[in-house]
């Protein structure tokens, strides 16, 4: 089943990264996201809790982009680890940095996404060493 997961994580990443309007067969409709990189990230439920998350996310910067590094199976979690570059909206600067996610799967359907800006962070969230 755990190898299952990591498959879905990493469909639904192709799905919801796209330019296009994402697709959801992937994400469960009260899927619950939760950000500990922003101290003031607010409930993100749903479908559309999911979208005014990537907004308030994205918000913060010019320009931005994200290349999957690695997916750990963790049984029904998948940490996920990528490599970000991005320009700062207001700043201007320039970072580059490597940020984490970790997905909890239930019946092929991502139900939960923790955001955490690092590895390390994102493994002892379940239980791992950095």
């Amino acid at each position: 089943m755990s190898q299952e997961n990591v498959e879905v994580v990493q469909a639904a990443y192709v799905d919801l990264s796209g330019p296009e309007d994402p697709r959801w067969d992937r994400v469960h409709e009260d899927v619950e996201v939760y950000d500990h990189d922003i101290m003031d990230a607010g409930e993100y439920r749903g479908h559309a809790g999911f979208v005014s998350w990537t907004e308030d996310w994205s918000s913060a910067w010019a320009e931005f982009a994200t290349e999957p590094e690695e997916f750990l199976d963790v049984g029904d979690r998948v940490v996920m680890t990528f490599s970000m570059k991005a320009t700062g909206l207001t700043s201007g600067v320039a970072i580059e940095r490597q940020d984490a996610m970790v997905f909890e799967v239930r019946d092929g359907k991502i139900m939960r996404m923790d955001y955490y800006n690092s590895r390390a962070q994102a493994l002892t969230s379940v239980g791992l060493e950095a």
